[in-house]
């Protein structure tokens, strides 16, 4: 049953496949068209020294140098036209290969950025680098040569059992009945050729995954002297590469040593049947050169299908795994008739919301009901996994409510656009990530295209502009991967820029302070509560000092919204917030 399910699954991603050949027709009829012309070039000569021998026996017409130099002149006419018609597939064809490729990656990229952050939460980005890359790469020559190679196979198959059926059937006939046994234990080797090509692709993967994962934490390997550490996983998802790309030469070493075997013993049985037909007379000496010739042709069609086989494998795994992350649906879509979020106030409202994360037993938040007015500022603080980020997550829709609605200015947050939503929504967040590129391209990134002057203003008010202007280019300064050239403090009034830049009338501010020294947080606290000016804001904080002045203050355990008020209300109260902050105060 599984095997049926999976042999409909890759027929199906052909068929899926072929759709990409669509923009590129003409290209493809062309190239197809000059693989005929190259055919008919190799089918042919057999046929001319066919013709020659015949003469030269005397068993038709008289040879002579005249024709010998007719035909000479008109086969290497043939030749320079099939130079030309090889040199259209070549260079024309796998441009098109090539363009097939990108266009896959694009889609791939695309459907990338609509998949949900549970997605990614229990994806490897090294597994995704791979797949957008490296698996890609082979489909440039599978695009090009598997309708090219299938052709020109088809017609000098075809061709030759017709010239030779003309011939001698009988002999034909033994020639051909070669074949079904000989693409029937290829067949056995090429199965499992895809399946070693698949768990090699997948392996890949995870050694890319690992790589990325020690490069990027170098810092941290270095710290604590774990150098060996990292050597030795490095190691064991290299050996385990190792082990499987060995299974597959295995089965590659068979399959190219049954493809030698069947090439010597066809031609032991046309040279044993041949010569005991000719002993019969049943079939001339000239045909009997011509067969040799079509044979060998005939062979080494079948030999370079054989060589692309292992090409094939390669793309169709690529195409495969291409497939299966396009088959992952996303799961945060527009609905039908998804409105525009447009002209907000910014009123925020939780009716009976409830969500737990995929991998989660408990609900991290159950039936919390709660509203924020226009333009308020709303702390939520509480113990580590009360829910307080999974809250600032579900308003912009990077998570999906199991039950309950979350309405801006009283539009339900499903019924409106995704990029609506998110454009009027600016989210500032512990970990900062700066995009490999210039100080301005990151500033920029909150509203591409913006001017220079614009980005400027963007960064005073966020109060970067005079350490931007003491960095060795300016705006011009290259911030290294992830900002790493930049001190937490500059990295997260460079973040704070790109949310002015942005004028979003909600703010969500997730710990934006939580990782940053005394000095640093006095500064970055400045840009906040003045990005804070006329939004409706709400702060995660965990620095209860932070949040004194906000309007009121939700703090949030595992039952839900526990207390609610204003600083100096909720010391009155004493309870929860009171302990925190009082533990707060104390260290």
């Amino acid at each position: 049953m599984r095997k049926n399910k999976e042999k409909k699954s890759k027929a199906s991603n052909l068929r899926r496949f072929m759709p990409y050949y669509k923009k590129y027709k003409g290209i493809m009829t062309r190239d197809l068209l000059c693989a005929a012309l190259t055919t008919v070039c190799e089918l042919l000569l057999p046929l001319i020294v066919r013709e020659i021998t015949m003469r030269a026996g005397g068993t038709g017409a008289e040879l002579t140098v005249n024709f010998v130099l007719i035909l000479g002149a008109s086969y290497l006419m043939l030749r320079i036209i099939d130079a030309a018609a090889y040199y259209y597939m070549a260079n024309n064809g796998h441009v098109m290969g090539a363009k097939i490729e990108t266009d896959m990656r694009r889609d791939l990229f695309a459907h990338l950025q609509l998949l949900p952050y549970k997605f990614y939460d229990n994806t490897k980005v090294g597994t995704l680098m791979s797949r957008i890359t490296s698996d890609l790469f082979d489909v440039t020559e599978f695009a090009h040569h598997c309708p090219e190679e299938f052709f020109i196979a088809g017609i000098k198959i075809a061709a030759s059992f017709i010239i030779l059926c003309t011939m001698n059937v009988p002999l034909t006939l033994i020639v051909f009945a070669v074949i079904p046994p000989m693409f029937f234990i290829l067949y056995f080797f090429n199965k499992r050729m895809r399946a070693g090509f698949r768990s090699q692709r997948k392996e890949l993967g995870e050694l890319n995954a690992a790589v990325e994962d020690s490069l990027l934490g170098v810092r941290v390997v270095r710290s604590f002297a774990n150098e060996n550490v990292e050597e030795e996983k490095f190691e064991d998802g290299n050996s385990r590469f190792l082990s499987i790309k060995a299974k597959n030469y295995k089965y590659m070493g068979g399959f190219q040593a049954s493809t030698r075997f069947f090439e010597g013993f066809m031609y032991i049985v046309v040279v044993v049947a041949g010569a005991l037909f000719m002993l019969r007379e049943w079939i001339s000496s000239s045909d009997f050169v011509a067969y040799l010739l079509y044979v060998t042709t005939l062979f080494a069609t079948i030999r370079k299908i054989v060589e692309f086989a292992e090409q094939f494998q390669r793309g169709m795994t690529g195409v495969d795994r291409f497939f299966e992350i396009i088959d992952t649906e996303p799961e945060i879509t527009d609905k039908e008739n998804a409105e525009e979020l447009k002209g907000i106030k910014g009123e925020i409202e939780f009716s009976n919301v409830t969500f737990r994360y995929a991998e989660e037993n408990e609900d991290v938040l159950c039936n919390v009901n709660f509203k924020i007015k226009e333009g308020e500022n709303v702390a939520l603080v509480g113990p580590s996994g009360g829910g307080k980020t999974t809250i600032c997550s579900l308003i912009p829709r990077f998570y999906e409510v199991d039950s309950g609605k979350i309405k801006i200015d009283g539009k339900d947050v499903r019924d409106v656009t995704l990029k609506s939503l998110r454009e009027n929504i600016g989210v500032v967040q512990q970990d900062v990530y700066l995009f490999s590129g210039s100080v301005f391209d990151n500033i920029e990134y909150g509203a591409p295209g913006a001017s220079k002057s614009e980005i400027i203003e963007a960064a005073k008010l966020a109060g970067a502009y005079d350490f931007i202007m003491e960095l060795p280019d300016g705006f011009d300064t290259y911030v290294g991967e992830r900002g790493v050239k930049l001190s937490g403090g500059q990295k997260q009034r460079i973040s704070i820029a790109r949310v002015f830049l942005k004028n979003p009338p909600i703010l969500l501010l997730d710990e934006a302070t939580s990782a940053l020294d005394n000095e640093s947080e006095f500064i970055v606290q400045k840009s906040l509560k003045k990005l804070s000016e006329g939004r409706t804001t709400i702060t995660v904080a965990h620095r209860l000092t932070t949040i004194k002045n906000a309007d009121r203050i939700f703090v949030i355990t595992k039952d839900g919204i526990a207390e609610e008020g204003n600083h100096r209300e909720l010391m009155e109260k004493g309870g929860i917030y009171r302990e925190l902050y009082s533990a707060y105060s104390d260290m």
